[in-house]
């Protein structure tokens, strides 16, 4: 059984499953609305940024409010709410794991 939402594609007629994690797609950050601030990739920022948001356990993207460990795809990037910070999870793109 399953337990995460697989995205299934095909690459040169092999079977290529990309885990999304059931994420919705929610485009680019608007910076005219409410958003928590996305880690650096390498993570490096990534303890300054819990303590800038020390205390939630929500994440916004968009004016849109995001239970900690919720999964979203921004374009073809995987994020991961983590304590009030998107963390980067990976690749969404199904062509590009």
């Amino acid at each position: 059984m399953r337990t995460r939402m697989q995205d299934e594609s095909v690459l040169n007629g092999e079977s290529i499953v990309t885990e999304t994690h059931g994420a919705e797609q929610v485009g680019d950050q608007d910076p005219e609305l409410g958003n928590s601030p996305v880690a650096d990739e390498t993570g490096d920022a990534e303890y300054d940024l819990h303590e800038s948001v020390s205390g939630n356990t929500t994440c916004l993207f968009n004016d849109k409010e995001y239970p900690d460990g919720t999964y979203v795809c921004s374009g073809h990037t995987l994020l991961r709410c983590d304590r009030g910070i998107w963390v980067p999870s990976g690749s969404s793109d199904p062509d590009n794991p």
